[in-house]
């Protein structure tokens, strides 16, 4: 049932296919956008690149460069668009009854449609993401990290993507207590923006800010995948660092399972 549930999810990502397949390819556009605007940041405070170029947070231009391009893989696996608030909405307008009356568990069908998108998305960004990496190999100063490396930096994306499903599962089961929560979505979609270091990294934040922020889920979404892969996470530190995101993991798992189990025990659904 669940190759049948995967393979028609699949299927459905990809019935339109000229229109999934240049919107995959317009969302590599702001790349050069965001190299243009990070050297006038680092030119302005100093120079951009050579002996004396500037930092800022421990990371120079071409690190930040190549920070952006490794959280744009972070975010495409952990970013779930309209998870939370189709599941508030199946809630609100009673379709959630389906899952209630046939042999199909709500959470985990969404997560094969969840897998079948991200297959279809890479199916379709692998040869860009490939060729934007070539062409911008130079930012890499390091090279190509270790064995131990490359495979945390792998884990962390599929724990990321896994903290990121459940977390937002649980924030859409919200709609079993409450009938509107897109003001709520809209908060957590901001704070999730922000505290996850998508925007830049999360060492320059002031110190107070960044070990509050540390102690957060958020990281994990797309700081923490870039900050192993550039070697920014010691490797001494990588156990204790992937152990802290399985942790998270687990806790989110529990969290949307009990808030499902209780949420049907409370529904009530009315109509036709």
């Amino acid at each position: 049932m669940w190759k049948t549930i995967l393979a028609t999810a699949l299927g459905e990502r990809l019935v339109y296919r000229g229109d999934f397949a240049l919107g995959t390819l317009m969302r590599f556009l702001p790349i050069i956008t965001q190299i243009f605007l990070w050297y006038a940041v680092f030119d302005s405070i100093g120079e951009a690149e050579g002996e004396n170029a500037a930092e800022i947070g421990g990371f120079g231009f071409r690190e930040i460069v190549a920070y952006y391009l490794l959280t744009m893989i972070a975010r495409a696996f952990s970013s779930m668009p309209g998870l939370a608030s189709g599941i508030a909405k199946e809630i609100r307008e009673g379709e959630i009854k389906r899952y209630l009356i046939q042999p199909v568990d709500l959470i985990g069908f969404l997560l094969l449609t969840r897998v079948a998108h991200k297959l279809a998305y890479y199916a379709v960004a692998t040869l860009p993401f490939a060729l934007v990496f070539f062409l911008c190999r130079g930012y890499f100063v390091d090279g190509w990290p270790s064995a131990m490396v490359i495979t945390s930096f792998v884990a962390s994306l599929i724990m990321g993507f896994l903290i990121g499903f459940f977390m937002e599962a649980a924030i859409g089961m919200i709609g079993f207590w409450f009938l509107e929560v897109s003001s709520l979505l809209f908060v957590f979609m901001l704070f999730s923006f922000f505290l996850s270091g998508h925007m830049f990294p999360l060492t320059m934040l002031p110190p107070g800010i960044e070990s509050f922020v540390n102690f957060l889920p958020f990281k994990y979404l797309a700081y923490f995948p870039a900050a192993v892969f550039l070697g920014k996470v010691p490797e001494e530190e990588l156990p204790l660092e992937m152990a802290v995101e399985a942790a998270w993991m687990t806790f989110f798992i529990i969290v949307c399972r009990v808030a499902y189990a209780r949420g049907i025990r409370r529904y009530s659904g009315f109509g036709g």
